[in-house]
């Protein structure tokens, strides 16, 4: 019609006129064409991209179904790293709609744990069915926390006094009374308890004497602010930086216990067992050429003062200064499997580089009257402080700093007391063997984690000295210094407690294909 109505325009018009329309009319004309080409063109992209988008969205998904699928298959196989298969990756799977259409396949490379931790990667690249194909690729990490998950985790009430410093979460499965300075979430599975060290009614679960600014020093009394009903609880962050949370779910302290029984039979056919030492207990120092010394204790330190009456009560210091203290039996390089046993009580002190070591001492069948404890007088040290060095110290009993430990002492390990305490024991001013101030000593730096069934302590209220800046009152550490290692969460210890079998995801990312 237009055609028709367009030809009788130029038909009616004068001559003169007809090649100036005819121009206008192919101009435009030219231009409609251009225009319409302009869009199916636009069209035709557009429809391009977004079918390039579906599948590189379609290819994005697939990946994850790959990841989804493998830790499907961690969670029934906590072992398996070849993905059912007796070869090594990469391993490809078909990848269908509920049809059974094949949209594409995904390829996975594993790679199993380092020697140390529970931390498996697993790399994902979905590739779609189409022409040409699209593939993208996604890295996840999964892992097994372990049971390291506090800086001080007790099974029991803890108090910790004046002059400590923990970076670090802390868990108590009873009440906790907290005079320093936390840096971190303090919490308590108890809502309300009575403190034992005074008289008066319950307090909060997490609670603290230390006098609320612009006071300063403690109130060793009943505090009624920091009791039931006060509501809110408060915040208090001149003591808790990060607050405090009470009361929480019980720890499973059961699990933290590593089961030392099962260490010594492996020891036993590594060869890493010793057997009853037939004196006093050994002595192991760790070098950092990943070797280690090892004495037989012949003589400990008279600690010249009466007994404190607490149950294994004595100086748990080696006489290193009385000729024939202790006896060299040997050096030996570390174990293969970073696991050593021994029958006895034992001294633990050295420098480790590159190294990942649990050391238990214990005594089968387990007796309460012949539990063997585990102590450390000197630095106990990490060369590396990024998970590459870790130790383990589980102790059947306790874990003692002796009388004559260093003035500043410092211990790099995760330390576990099966069934004691972890601490030092309660010195007088009599107790000076060498005529020095021993039961006096100044900083204690705990750098891992604690796990203790009874109350944990290195200091004691008592007569008045001055510690640097700080006037304190008592026997034992002037500062405690703990500080938590995180690298122990998913690298723990050889044979450290871990929480279950459940892979959890500790990263993930998309990662570009070559």
């Amino acid at each position: 019609m237009l055609l028709r109505e367009t030809s009788k325009i130029i038909s009616d018009a004068p001559s003169r006129e007809r090649g100036t329309i005819v121009l206008q009319v192919l101009l435009f004309a030219s231009i409609a064409i251009v225009m319409l080409s302009g869009i199916v063109g636009w069209g035709i992209a557009n429809s391009k991209a977004a079918r390039f988008a579906e599948q590189r969205e379609r290819a994005f998904q697939i990946a994850e179904a790959g990841i989804d699928y493998y830790r499907w298959h961690l969670a029934h196989n906590t072992t398996d790293f070849q993905d059912g298969r007796a070869t090594t990756g990469p391993y490809v799977h078909e990848f269908t709609d509920k049809d059974g259409n094949i949209l594409g396949s995904y390829t996975l490379d594993i790679t199993p744990p380092p020697f140390g931790t529970t931390i498996v990667t697993v790399k994902s690249t979905g590739t779609t069915s189409s022409t040409p194909p699209i593939s993208r690729t996604i890295e996840a990490k999964f892992a097994i926390p372990s049971l390291a998950r506090f800086a001080v985790v007790a099974n029991g009430t803890m108090r910790f006094g004046v002059g400590t410093e923990i970076f670090g979460p802390i868990h108590a499965n009873g009440g906790v009374r907290f005079d320093g300075l936390a840096h971190n979430v303090v919490s308590s599975s108890q809502a309300s308890y009575d403190d034992p060290d005074h008289s008066g009614a319950n307090e909060f679960g997490v609670h603290t004497h230390v006098n609320p600014p612009p006071g300063s020093g403690t109130n060793d009394t009943f505090r009624a602010q920091e009791a039931p009903p006060t509501d809110p609880v408060p915040a208090r962050t001149d003591v808790f930086e990060i607050g405090r949370q009470f009361p929480l779910p019980a720890v499973d302290f059961a699990g933290l216990t590593s089961d030392l029984a099962s260490i010594r039979a492996s020891t036993q056919i590594t060869g890493y067992y010793w057997g009853p030492s037939g004196a006093q207990g050994y002595h192991v120092v760790l070098r950092t050429n990943d070797t280690f010394e090892l004495y037989r204790v012949n003589t400990l330190v008279d600690p010249t003062c009466a007994s404190s009456g607490q149950s294994g009560w004595g100086s748990w210091s080696i006489a290193t200064t009385t000729p024939g203290a202790q006896t060299l039996l040997g050096t030996y390089p570390f174990p293969a499997d970073g696991l050593m046993f021994f029958e006895d009580h034992l001294w633990v002190d050295g420098k480790i580089n590159t190294a990942r070591l649990t050391i238990g001492a214990a005594t089968f069948p387990d007796n309460a009257a012949t539990r063997k404890s585990i102590t450390v007088d000197y630095d106990l040290e990490y060369t590396n402080y990024d998970g590459q060095d870790v130790i383990a110290l589980i102790a059947q009993n306790n874990i003692n700093v002796g009388l004559t430990s260093s003035d500043f002492l410092r211990i790099d390990a995760a330390l576990v007391a099966q069934n004691g305490r972890i601490g030092r024991y309660l010195y007088s001013s009599a107790c000076d063997p060498y005529g020095r101030p021993y039961y006096r000593r100044n900083t204690i730096t705990l750098y891992g984690m604690l796990a203790t069934n009874e109350r944990y302590g290195f200091s004691y209220t008592g007569s008045t000295f001055q510690c640097s800046d700080l006037t304190w009152r008592g026997s034992g550490y002037c500062y405690r210094n703990i500080t938590y290692d995180t690298n122990l969460l998913y690298g723990p210890p050889p044979s450290f407690p871990i929480t279950g079998s459940q892979y959890e995801v500790i990263s993930w990312r998309e990662i570009a294909n070559p």
